[in-house]
């Protein structure tokens, strides 16, 4: 696999969306981005929830920083690759070096959604995954009911393979969740130049 120190400079994307790793001056971007999606993200992510502040965010970049320096976790700003502004997350973690495996994981503000962005965005992610990181397997793993968030693992090509009993802990308790695998002969092409019909989180 890639040394972490290796890809602290990677850029991916291409005329609809970039991605690099987040730095400290996303704060700002970061803050208002969740505030003002708590609405739609806070139904699925436990760490987007009502009172978010500045501190959350610091705390937020610092991690995905530290994770990136070791390692553990690849995690994307996601821009608008016209205008720079930022419109999501996207990124690898769980990597799981001796199976080269991974979990990915993507989230898109709620003004932007419903664009095809999230799928876009988690293409580039998983060909990083699987070019660069040298993967063979990557798993979307995300609530049953959380549609979107389906959908966009079905465009991309994974396939639904299980709903595991109590596989995420979050809110302080164990939850089911919808379980799908991504293979390097699943991934399907990037899509042309504008976002597809609406259908991804």
């Amino acid at each position: 696999m890639l040394a972490a120190n290796e890809t602290d400079r990677i850029e991916l994307g291409d005329d609809i969306v970039r991605l690099r790793p987040w730095t400290p001056d996303d704060l700002p971007a970061l803050l208002d981005a969740v505030q003002s999606s708590l609405g739609s993200l806070g139904r699925w992510l436990s760490w987007c929830h009502p009172g978010y502040d500045g501190s959350d965010a610091e705390s937020y970049l610092a991690q995905r920083r530290e994770e990136w320096a070791c390692g553990m976790q690849f995690s994307f700003a996601v821009l608008d690759a016209a205008t720079g502004a930022l419109i999501g997350s996207a990124g690898l973690s769980q990597l799981n070096p001796k199976h080269r495996s991974a979990n990915l994981g993507y989230w898109i503000r709620r003004s932007r959604q419903g664009e095809g962005l999230a799928a876009h965005a988690a293409r580039h992610v998983a060909r990083f995954g699987f070019g660069q990181l040298g993967l063979v397997r990557i798993e979307v793993v995300t609530m049953p009911d959380n549609h979107a968030s389906r959908r966009t693992a079905e465009r991309i090509g994974a396939r639904f393979e299980a709903i595991a009993r109590q596989r995420v802990w979050s809110w302080d308790k164990a939850h089911d969740a919808a379980v799908y695998g991504l293979i390097p002969a699943d991934l399907t092409p990037l899509e042309g130049r504008t976002p597809a019909s609406p259908t991804g989180a």
